[in-house]
């Protein structure tokens, strides 16, 4: 799961570098790219039916599509009618709507610690991002609420069905679903070259390759555990734009960002000092 949360972070950077800096034609292309990344993969596992295992799903596989959609676009919506700020503000709610609703579905227990990490983490993401928090932009902010809602929807889906179903190709149908909602506001587009390279970049390697590899986590971790995990992007994000981009880093976003990442790892390690004390010596 770090390890997805470092690839979704290098989209702010990479999007940095493009000549044309179009949201809607990005996400239409992105998804694209990411929709060509999961097929390719399935026809190298499924050579005589690809589709196999996209009809084997049944409805959880579709339930999981719409939500990879809704979390696919809803963010480049949102932080075209909010700022940025108000937008990574509201997904900070994304563990809290993981751990209520894995509690709901599969009633797993959210213990004390993971509660206090993931309130730190949150207070982290507002310490960075309080500058530029603004009254204006509800309709933003609306839209944004639907990527931690529909995270949650989904890594509880994940995590219910990963015994039965491999939902791996919900990432397929995920993408689909956003390119064709996004291909009638981004065509006709004519990105250089240049461009398509990034974007192809970012279809496979910043959003299908860490969806995929969610999916697997989800078997391993919890619900709010995937979504706290996650909230590193947010940390590692401004990294790359620093990198890539020459965006300056302000304080705040340091001290910020060590919350939230002391706050995963304190969580982590207490969690398994715990487990190791239950088991025992060997």
């Amino acid at each position: 799961m770090s390890f997805c949360a470092l690839c979704w972070s290098t989209a702010g950077g990479l999007v940095r570098l493009l000549d044309r800096q179009n949201g809607i034609e990005l996400t239409f292309l992105r998804s694209l790219f990411c929709a060509l990344a999961v097929f390719a993969l399935l026809a190298w596992r499924w050579r005589a039916n690809p589709l196999k295992p996209v009809i084997a799903m049944g409805w959880p596989g579709l339930i999981s599509g719409v939500m990879w959609a809704i979390m696919f676009t809803a963010f480049t919506l949102a932080i075209t009618l909010t700022t940025v700020a108000n937008t990574l503000l509201v997904l900070s709610l994304a563990p809290f709507f993981a751990a209520v609703l894995g509690w709901l579905v599969l009633r797993q227990q959210v213990v004390s610690r993971t509660w206090v990490a993931m309130s730190v983490a949150g207070f982290g993401i507002w310490w960075m991002v309080r500058h530029g928090i603004s009254s204006e932009g509800y309709a933003g902010m609306t839209i944004a609420l639907a990527c931690p809602l529909a995270s949650a929807v989904n890594f509880v889906t994940l995590r219910k069905i990963h015994t039965r179903i491999d939902l791996m190709p919900a990432v397929l149908v995920g993408a689909l679903i956003s390119l064709l909602v996004m291909a009638p506001f981004a065509l006709p587009f004519a990105p250089s070259p240049r461009d398509v390279a990034i974007i192809a970049f970012l279809g496979v390697f910043q959003l299908a390759l860490p969806s995929m590899l969610l999916v697997r986590a989800t078997r391993f971790l919890s619900p709010h555990e995937v979504a706290l995990i996650a909230l590193l992007e947010m940390v590692l994000a401004p990294l790359w734009a620093w990198m890539f981009g020459g965006e300056v880093m302000s304080i705040a976003t340091i001290q910020g960002g060590l919350l939230v990442v002391g706050a995963l790892v304190a969580n982590e390690f207490f969690g398994t000092s715990r487990a190791a004390a239950t088991v025992g010596p060997t």
